[in-house]
């Protein structure tokens, strides 16, 4: 169900449940924020709260609430959301805690929280157990605390599970300019996904920042991602859940499913949302976002007026996987038109100090250093700090800097190498002379890198393929395993079972050499010297004293793949909070030391598998290496998209799949080991 969420999200007017601190916080905020329309508290005694006149009943209030913060414990917020949608509230924020997060201590929290589904019926709800949101476009909120925005014209939106998070972002003194700023709690009605796609709608809002613990619905997710291409405003998000700990909190605060790293990781990657590390990248991202967009390329033109800065950036610029394009003659011919022949030409420039306060000079060293085939420039610049220093002598960046943007017409940023010497009127000043302000070099690199990626073009991609729920899972004999991927066109060697001595004799006899004898039923065989080689036939009859001798009661004879090139690991595995992730990588005994992989979410193309092989470390050897021949890669994409056919006819069941290794040679890609675990359908 689409829900209207217009008069929520920018309401006329705002209504406040409850007496305690919180609700005369918000009616106090309000005020603060010059909210245009008028706040009813609403309590059954108090005359009177933060301020405002208080009505005994919310059928005691002279008109139909937009919004509404419902601050009563959980049983009272049943019965008054039950209210709300009988007048007709255009929707609330539920802040009372007791629901889905506190099943495990209540044992309640899941039949309360279908309780207040129940009674909200097609009204929107925020929530439970979250503070709500503040419109700083419109002066509406719906925000129990402090918070330290400012109202703006047009901005970027945030929205976050953690309502402690909110408030520190809210206090950012980096001259982002802040739409929405929003917490979303239990999500038990409306989710991060719904949200999203309401704030993105409003023609002000620039691009949109998520916080997440877990991504809940993945259709609606995806629907998010389609919303926000079309219409052309980026998302970046900062995913928790990477460790076990951070999984752990994640359940019990918010009820979310948080999964894998490397799946959030595959899910944002597919779906085009820049992903981050923390939260200063988180909003360094959005601000050069808001200010420029995304950009064309990752090519960037550096200028400082120190060697050392020039040489910080060049080498954080590699971690962060950004290029530092050599100067063409026309900017070299420009610069030392500018500079004199003193100055050592390169990128990133020193363009030393003597011209530092000559505003002309100045602006034609930046805006020869900018118009070349570079996507964005970078003014490394740290503003002493005012309480000891005077920062006058630096008016002379932002007039040469805006100068030279006007000229040249590029983003042009000015980033401190210390967030502590870009502070919030720094920033603010360069704002207002077009340039963007971008607080320590690392976080401002890895923005410019964010913004490069989401300005590459990329298709739509198709619809993930969604795990089910099994029960009773078991794991397939290797045997077993590799018949069922081979009945999807996986290359696998000729075999045979052997289940007596006697039939093992028999299957060394009759079968060319050379072989490989595999012990059944274990997990490591190779460690617990469950396989033996066998390339002559004058080896037989010792071979078959050291098979008999293998922990095993059965064996596993199986052709010899010569002439190898490369190991390969395909590895699939159900994550119920992102998909299927497919995993490639180096395998055989390299997987677990090169730790040489990476994650994709099915379904893939052809392509995708491609391009993820291409960022392999062990791709060299699959192209052919030092004069060795290539490995055939339609062979390998056969591998994989049989591997994907196989989960696609099994995901209602399916666990894990995984080859280790798939050996490919120069005319073929054979899996000689194969694991799945599937279950049954609940």
């Amino acid at each position: 169900m689409t829900r209207d969420l217009s008069r929520l999200l920018r309401p006329a007017s705002i209504a406040v449940i409850g007496g305690g601190t919180w609700c005369a916080n918000l009616i106090r905020q309000s005020v603060a924020m010059g909210f245009a329309g008028p706040v009813w508290p609403v309590h059954p005694t108090k005359a009177e709260i933060g301020g405002a006149r208080a009505y005994p009943a919310l059928s005691a209030l002279p008109g139909v609430p937009d919004a509404v913060f419902v601050g009563v414990n959980r049983d009272a917020t049943i019965a008054t959301i039950a209210q709300l949608r009988e007048m007709g509230a255009g929707g609330a924020v539920c802040f009372a805690a007791g629901f889905l997060e506190a099943e495990a201590e209540l044992g309640d929290g899941a039949e309360m929280q279908a309780r207040l589904l129940h009674a909200a019926g097609d009204m929107p709800i925020i929530g439970p157990n979250c503070y709500g949101f503040v419109n700083y476009l419109d002066g509406a909120l719906l925000w129990p605390d402090q918070h330290g925005g400012q109202r703006c014209k047009s901005g970027v939106a945030i929205l976050t599970q953690s309502s402690n998070i909110a408030i520190n972002l809210s206090m950012q003194a980096r001259g982002l300019p802040i739409a929405y700023l929003m917490t979303v709690g239990n999500q038990a009605q409306l989710g991060l996904s719904a949200l999203g796609r309401a704030l993105l709608e409003d023609p002000r809002v620039t691009a949109l920042g998520l916080h997440i613990e877990g991504v809940g619905d993945l259709r609606a997710f995806e629907a998010l991602a389609e919303a926000a291409r079309r219409a052309g405003k980026p998302i970046v998000a900062l995913k928790s859940g990477r460790s076990d700990q951070a999984r752990a909190a994640t359940q019990s605060h918010t009820a979310s499913l948080a999964g894998s790293g490397a799946g959030a990781a595959a899910l944002l990657a597919r779906l085009g949302i820049a992903q981050v590390t923390s939260l200063p990248q988180m909003l360094e991202t959005l601000k050069l976002l808001h200010f420029a967009g995304p950009l064309p390329g990752n090519a960037v033109l550096s200028i400082s007026c120190s060697g050392g800065e020039a040489s910080l950036m060049a080498d954080t610029a590699l971690d962060h996987a950004l290029t530092l394009p050599p100067l063409t003659p026309t900017q070299s011919r420009a610069l030392r038109a500018a500079l004199g022949p003193r100055v050592a030409l390169a990128n990133p420039l020193d363009y030393h100090t003597f011209i530092w306060g000559d505003v002309a000079a100045m602006a034609a060293t930046f805006a020869a250093a900018l118009d070349g085939p570079v996507d964005i420039g970078v003014m490394i610049a740290d503003f002493p700090r005012p309480d000891r220093c005077d920062p006058s002598a630096w008016d002379c960046i932002f007039e040469a800097g805006a100068e030279a943007q006007r000229r040249v017409g590029k983003p042009l940023a000015l980033i401190a190498t210390l967030p502590d010497c870009l502070s919030e009127s720094v920033a603010e000043r360069a704002i207002a002379s077009g340039l963007i302000p971008l607080a320590g070099l690392d976080d401002g690199l890895a923005a410019i890198a964010r913004a490069a990626w989401l300005g590459q073009g990329r298709s739509t991609p198709l619809p993930l393929l969604l795990p089910g729920t099994p029960t009773q899972p078991r794991t397939l004999t290797e045997a077993e395993a590799k018949a069922a991927l081979a009945a999807h066109g996986l290359r696998i060697p000729q075999a045979r079972r052997a289940a007596t001595p006697a039939e093992l004799t028999a299957t060394l006899t009759a079968m060319p050499l050379p072989l490989v004898i595999k012990a059944e039923g274990l997990a490591h065989k190779t460690e617990a010297g469950g396989v033996i080689f066998v390339h002559h036939a004058d080896d037989l009859a010792e071979t078959q004293a050291k098979a008999r001798a293998m922990p095993c009661q059965s064996w596993l004879i199986e052709e010899m793949i010569a002439a190898p090139i490369a190991e390969l690991l395909i590895g699939v595995l159900r994550d119920p909070a992102h998909g299927f992730v497919l995993t490639l990588g180096a395998g055989g005994i390299l997987t677990e030391i090169l730790r040489d992989t990476t994650c994709l979410l099915l379904p893939v193309t052809e392509a995708d598998i491609t391009q993820a092989l291409s960022h392999l470390r062990a791709a060299p050897l699959l192209g052919g290496y030092r004069g060795q021949p290539a490995a055939n890669h339609a062979a390998i994409l056969r591998a994989v998209m049989a591997v994907q056919d196989y989960v696609i006819a099994h995901s209602a069941t399916l666990e894990e799949v995984e080859i280790n290794p798939l050996l490919c040679t120069a005319s073929d890609a054979v899996a000689v080991d194969a694991l799945i675990t599937k279950g049954e359908r609940p």
